[in-house]
């Protein structure tokens, strides 16, 4: 083989070295939807998904609930003509057929601020929908075009669960105690974790679950902690007919805290739970910890609940 067969064989085995690796999906750290990202492409660092690295492209990617993928499959197939000159497309995609728009925008929407291109992708998951949203300024525009776009969107696929040590690495704290939970899962990546015997199919509210996060607030002295316990408490998502049982301040890791106890009913089944909610309280901020049970099971969920509480500790 002369000189120059050779480095033309070396080349194009590198070439399609690199073409393997490049078609590799990337999940963003947390994230249950991953794509091929576009050349120039990053991690994000202050959101869930990419961006370029002046972060004037973004790339964000997060979950939906289930249904959401069916209703905007019914919308776009009422009105395939689309609405305000935006039109529906479809696209094709490991995970199934994905719905997206794309439309043109001013930044912030304010006067003389910069022209963007948006799009926007909803794809099915098996218990989500995954959605993508994209932002290209006018100046990226002739890299990241339409049809590029629209190829990194055909790469889209989902994996059904994120590794839990992959999950618990993005939250702000150490999780020292799982207590046997079956299911675990970040709401929002390094803001808020659930813990569930049961799952989105089933419903949470059925069995056992935690959700723990931090909360950017705090009561404003030591006598005002009662007060924003109960006010807080009254914020606990899916609880209907709340009645506050027991409020009293505890310790947490020796730190200052209050615990409260509601018995509600939560769940398209109505089922009875009792309800658990501690705040350890920080300088700027409180560790938000709250489990729920059916009430015929408090007994046995609310040791397990106990030892998660006590295996939080800061990083």
């Amino acid at each position: 083989m002369t000189p120059l067969r050779y480095l033309a064989a070396v080349a194009l085995t590198i070439a399609a070295t690199c073409s393997a690796f490049a078609a590799d999906p990337v999940f963003p750290p947390g994230a249950r939807v991953g794509m091929v990202p576009l050349v120039g492409l990053v991690k994000a660092k202050s959101f869930v998904g990419f961006e370029t690295e002046d972060q004037g492209v973004k790339v964000l990617v997060t979950d939906l609930p289930a249904e959401a993928y069916g209703e905007v499959a019914n919308a776009f197939k009422a009105n395939p003509t689309g609405t305000g000159g935006v039109k529906p497309e479809t696209i094709e995609t490991a995970a199934g057929l994905a719905y997206y728009t794309v439309e043109s925008a001013k930044e912030n929407a304010k006067e003389g601020a910069a022209n963007v291109r948006r799009y926007s992708m909803i794809l099915p998951g098996p218990t989500f929908s995954g959605y993508v949203a994209v932002q290209v300024p006018e100046n990226a525009s002739k890299i990241y075009t339409d049809d590029a776009v629209r190829q990194m969107f055909a790469t889209a696929v989902i994996r059904n669960e994120v590794p839990v040590d992959e999950q618990l690495s993005l939250m702000p704290f150490n999780m020292g105690e799982l207590s046997n939970f079956k299911n675990i899962r970040t709401l929002a990546p390094g803001a808020a974790l659930i813990l569930a015997d049961g799952d989105e199919k089933t419903g949470f509210e059925a069995a056992p679950f935690m959700i723990i996060g931090i909360i950017g607030s705090t009561a404003a002295s030591p006598d005002d902690r009662g007060r924003f316990a109960q006010q807080i408490a009254t914020t606990i998502p899916g609880v209907r007919d709340g009645r506050i049982t027991m409020s009293e301040p505890v310790r947490i890791d020796g730190q200052p805290g209050y615990e409260t106890r509601i018995d509600a009913t939560s769940g398209k089944d109505n089922t009875p739970v009792t309800i658990v909610q501690w705040l350890r309280f920080g300088g700027q901020s409180s560790l938000r910890i709250i489990g729920s049970s059916p009430r015929d099971v408090w007994a046995k969920a609310f040791p397990r609940f106990r030892a998660v509480r006590d295996g939080i500790q800061p990083r």
